[in-house]
């Protein structure tokens, strides 16, 4: 039986190269042409585009070009302000009147009042007459004011913050002082007459909370607490005095004694004589001499009331 067709061999390898052959005839002998010069082959195909070229230097600035053509209207421009005023015309000719009387109108205000007359001369005087009957006396009026012969009055600023407890707060820098019934350096007033006096203190608070009391010989008349920091705190009394006693303000403590002064800030005390109680000087002493008292008498006032032991003064 045949066989089925095989499969195609591979490619064998190429074989050696053969001897030379030999030398082929000499060609025909060429023409001269009429010109043995050179002639341009044709154009060859372009060639691949090269790198790109250094920027060159600007070139010579060439020469105006024609006008171009008219652009299209522009938009109406703004409103232009107010000319200067023209000419007055010439006048026109005169109108036709038919005018007819108008409705009353309305009354008009009254017009300021004109100026005095002259002063007319003075007429002739008359005669005297008879005088009267004398008239029942009248009943006895109320006493009229009489004006006192003490008068008293202070007001005072803190130098230093934070004073010192169980004596009074100094005030030693005085803005008014007449007659002289306040001490700045103890801080205290002293009555010169019995009477009717109104005290009043303005106490800046920083650091510290601050509770301040004013005191009455030795009694405690009012007190204030004040907690919040950066803040002021304010009071005014009325007392009656008796001629020696004395006012003052003391702080509790060293933890409670904030009150503060600066450039910014000032700490006053203030009081006056409102009114005596009689408008005649006393009789004998017209003042009441200082005392003066041992440290230890301040130190438990803040409970003080009016049960109090007052402590003998120092002559």
């Amino acid at each position: 039986m045949k066989g089925r067709r095989g499969f195609k061999g591979e490619k064998g390898t190429g074989g050696l190269e053969g001897p030379p052959g030999s030398q082929g005839p000499v060609g025909q002998s060429g023409t001269c042409p009429a010109s043995c010069e050179s002639l341009p082959g044709p154009p060859g195909e372009q060639g691949v585009p090269g790198p790109a070229g250094t920027r060159g230097l600007p070139g010579v600035l060439g020469p105006i070009g024609p006008p171009g053509t008219s652009g299209t209207k522009g938009d109406t421009g703004m409103l232009g302000g107010p000319g200067t005023p023209g000419q007055k015309g010439d006048p026109g000719e005169r109108g036709v009147c038919e005018c007819t009387d108008g409705a009353a109108g309305a009354d008009g205000q009254r017009g300021d009042k004109g100026a005095d007359g002259a002063k007319g001369q003075a007429g002739v005087q008359g005669p005297v007459g008879l005088r009267g009957p004398e008239g029942a006396v009248g009943l006895t009026g109320m006493p009229g004011p009489c004006t006192p012969a003490v008068r008293s009055s202070f007001s005072a600023l803190m130098v230093e913050s934070y004073p010192t407890p169980n004596l009074p707060v100094p005030f030693p820098a005085v803005v008014h002082n007449l007659p002289g019934h306040f001490n700045p350096l103890m801080g205290m007033y002293t009555a010169p007459v019995n009477g009717t006096y109104v005290f009043t203190f303005n106490l800046a608070v920083r650091g510290k909370p601050l509770k301040v009391g004013l005191f009455r010989s030795f009694f405690s008349v009012i007190k204030v607490t004040e907690g919040t920091d950066r803040s002021t705190t304010s009071q005014t009394v009325v007392l009656h005095l008796s001629m020696g006693e004395m006012v003052w303000l003391q702080v509790k403590d060293d933890t409670t004694n904030g009150i503060f002064v600066s450039d910014e800030s000032s700490s006053t005390f203030s009081g006056y004589l409102l009114h005596p109680d009689s408008c005649e000087m006393p009789r004998g002493r017209h003042h009441h001499l200082a005392s003066t008292f041992n440290p230890g008498d301040f130190g438990n006032l803040w409970g003080s009331s009016s049960t109090t032991q007052t402590p003998t003064p120092n002559p």
